[in-house]
Formats: C-alpha cells, sequence, structure tokens
C-alpha cells in the first residue's frame, strides 16, 4: 500500500521515515520524497500510530488524494527548480510527464488547495535555491543565474528583490555581516 507523506524535502527525511518503517515492523518498505509503499495492509490503528510518529520529526500522513497530488506536484517543482541550468522541458511539461496528469487540472487543484500558482511556488523554491548558492559563497552571480534556470542576472535579480526585499548582492552582505558566521 502507499503512504503518502508531507513536508519530506531530502534524503535525510527518507532515512527518517525508513527508521519509522522499520521500527513498526516494515523493514522492507520503498520509499522516495512524499511517498513510501509498505507490502501489507495496515490497520487503522498502525496508520494512526505511524501519523504520530511522523508528526513527532515533522511530516505528516496524507490521506486526502488531493492534498497528495499537492504534495507530489511540490516535490517535482522542487526537482525542476534544483536541476542545474534548469530543465530541457517547461514546467507544464515536466509536470505532466512527472504526474502523468494534465497541467490544467494540476494547476487548479494546486491553485485552491495552497492560495499560489504552481508558477509562483516555482519561483519562490528557484529563489530558495539561489540563496543556497549565494551562502555556498563560490559561485557568482552568473553562476547563480545559470544554475537556477534564470535567463539572465538581472532577471534573478529582480525575482529576487521582489521576493525577499533585497538584491541578492545585499543578500550576501547580510550573510556575510550573520554573528553565526563569526563563531
Amino acid at each position: 500500500m502507499r503512504l503518502n507523506i508531507r513536508n519530506m524535502v531530502c534524503e535525510r527525511c527518507v532515512m527518517a521515515v525508513r527508521q519509522i518503517l522499520a521500527e513498526m515492523g516494515e523493514p522492507q518498505a520503498e520509499i522516495a520524497l512524499g511517498w513510501a509503499k509498505i507490502p501489507t495492509e495496515p490497520t487503522r490503528q498502525w496508520l494512526d500510530d505511524f501519523d504520530k510518529r511522523l508528526r513527532q520529526i515533522g511530516f505528516e500522513l496524507i490521506e486526502d488524494p488531493e492534498a497528495a497530488l499537492v504534495e507530489q506536484i511540490k516535490i517535482a517543482v522542487q526537482e525542476h527548480a534544483r536541476k542545474d541550468g534548469g530543465c530541457n522541458l517547461n514546467l507544464s511539461a515536466c509536470l505532466e510527464e512527472h504526474l502523468h496528469q494534465d497541467y490544467r487540472r494540476l494547476s487548479r487543484i494546486f491553485s485552491a488547495r495552497e492560495g499560489r500558482t504552481i508558477e509562483n511556488y516555482m519561483v519562490a523554491q528557484r529563489i530558495e535555491r539561489v540563496k543556497e548558492l549565494i551562502s555556498e559563497g563560490v559561485h557568482t552571480m552568473t553562476e547563480i543565474a545559470y544554475r537556477t534556470g534564470f535567463s539572465s542576472v538581472a532577471h534573478m535579480s529582480r525575482l529576487f528583490k521582489q521576493s525577499t526585499g533585497m538584491t541578492p548582492t545585499q543578500y550576501l552582505d547580510v550573510l556575510d555581516r550573520s554573528p553565526i558566521d563569526k563563531i
């Protein structure tokens, strides 16, 4: 049975869910971002216990099919946004290929559930990636713009400022003055 899980965003999340499932008697579970597949049919009590354990570490079992679809869209968008140099497909084609559903339907459900468009979510994910690359301190702004799929540094900077209220350079200056770095 496939179990959909909210808030899984990295390989450490997969490892944490794997540990919980092993402790609950499902060591052979197949796990990926956003879901786990177990070979047995769980009882309601088992599902409630699993959800309780997930919530203790910031995750949540998703039982509503549309909510599960929204989580799958988010994961696909995050993967699309993190692909160095951008994806060869545009976002709508990428989502249709990844989720095997019509983009208009995905967009309608996502917007109704999240209160923002998939495109706005995509921009937010790209800006988060820009922040990560800036904080690494090893890339030029041109390299960062390329790696995050922006057409130019100016385009990246404009969207970055709209999102954060500062330019990428100002953000770098704030990081350089951070007391955490001085410890």
